[in-house]
């Protein structure tokens, strides 16, 4: 399995990170996952891929694995771990 791990920092607290990762969690949906919230933490699922996302007071963290279907699909670990960091980035700047 391929991993891609991201780490995003913040200023807005847990509740506010939560929010800003609406647009996070709209885009996983456009590729069939989701995220299954219990708390500040979140677990992705989907077809071909699994993790979690951990929010603290100061940081956001993902944790993705590709499974064989993601990979077979053409899916390119460094770029959606580029992807990702960048759509966090984004969502953090405003």
């Amino acid at each position: 399995m391929a991993s891609v791990k991201v780490q995003q920092a913040h200023t807005v607290g847990t509740t506010g990170a939560k929010a800003k990762l609406a647009a996070f969690e709209s885009d996983l949906a456009k590729y069939k996952a989701r995220l299954d919230w219990s708390g500040n933490t979140a677990q992705i699922k989907g077809i071909g891929v699994s993790g979690q996302v951990q929010v603290t007071d100061t940081n956001v963290s993902v944790n993705l694995e590709l499974g064989m279907l993601a990979r077979a699909a053409g899916i390119d670990a460094g770029k959606l771990q580029s992807s990702i960091a960048k759509r966090l980035a984004g969502a953090f700047a405003s």
